[in-house]
């Protein structure tokens, strides 16, 4: 999202290259090759929706930046507002991570409250904080297109999540019943307040250090909150509460 080199893209993490990996869970030559193509576009048009605006740049301009065709741009990022909010598909795998690998004794909102505070305390780009990060913030503001994409992502993470917590609850993932829509909105309604908090401190001036130490009280006071107004076992439950 922020934080990228020219030449370079983010670091690599549990996003879509994930499932390139080989049976021994290492990238092949080739499937490395095809990450570092797919960094190195993203990381270019980054720098050219910062420096000049979203809506001033073409798919040509960022193909041309990467030294690869418009076509391979494609390839890799099928719509313009995706080279940007590049990391779409490594947040809805990494909720999905954390519900279903979460522990014997924890609730999947437990788990998404683990989930935050860790990427919060790695500084990932995820996690909200970090040196630079207004320059994202005010990138997409300051693009309908990147504005009406985000809000999409948040739809469909919000789709997955309520599959999720019924899943969790014994349930059908693919019918998730309404309190588990219910309790999905509210998580991600609370999750949206935090990033969104993270995000008008950024563009104060705060600095990343500032708003990290604050941040953690946010996220912790945020899911204090959500655990008391979730509908009862809607949240899912324990793994544990599940198997008794």
């Amino acid at each position: 999202m922020v934080e990228k080199e020219r030449g370079g893209g983010a670091a690599a993490g549990a996003g879509p290259e994930a499932g390139y990996a080989g049976e021994d869970g290492r990238l092949t030559l080739r499937e490395r090759k095809k990450l570092r193509t797919r960094q190195r576009i993203s990381g270019e048009a980054t720098l050219l929706f910062i420096e000049r605006g979203f809506d001033n740049v073409t798919v040509a301009e960022v193909a041309r930046a990467a030294e690869v065709s418009t076509m391979t741009v494609f390839n890799y990022f099928p719509r313009k507002e995706d080279l940007f909010l590049d990391r779409i598909p490594e947040a809805a795998e990494l909720i999905v991570r954390a519900v279903r690998e979460r522990g014997a004794d924890e609730s999947p909102p437990a788990a998404l409250r683990r989930l935050l505070l860790d990427l919060l305390a790695r500084r990932h780009p995820l996690g909200a904080v970090g040196e630079g990060f207004e320059h994202f913030w005010r990138t997409v503001l300051d693009a309908p297109a990147l504005r009406a994409r985000a809000r999409e992502a948040v739809e469909e993470i919000e789709g997955t999540l309520a599959g999720l917590l019924a899943e969790a609850a014994g349930g059908d993932a693919g019918r998730p019943g309404y309190d588990h829509r219910l309790a999905a909105a509210l998580i991600i309604s609370g999750c949206r307040a935090a990033y969104t908090e993270a995000a008008a401190r950024a563009l104060a001036g705060d600095s990343a250090d500032e708003v990290a130490v604050d941040q953690e009280a946010v996220i912790r006071r945020t899911f204090d909150v959500l655990e008391r107004a979730l509908p009862d076992g809607a949240g899912g439950g324990s793994a544990a509460s599940r198997m008794a």
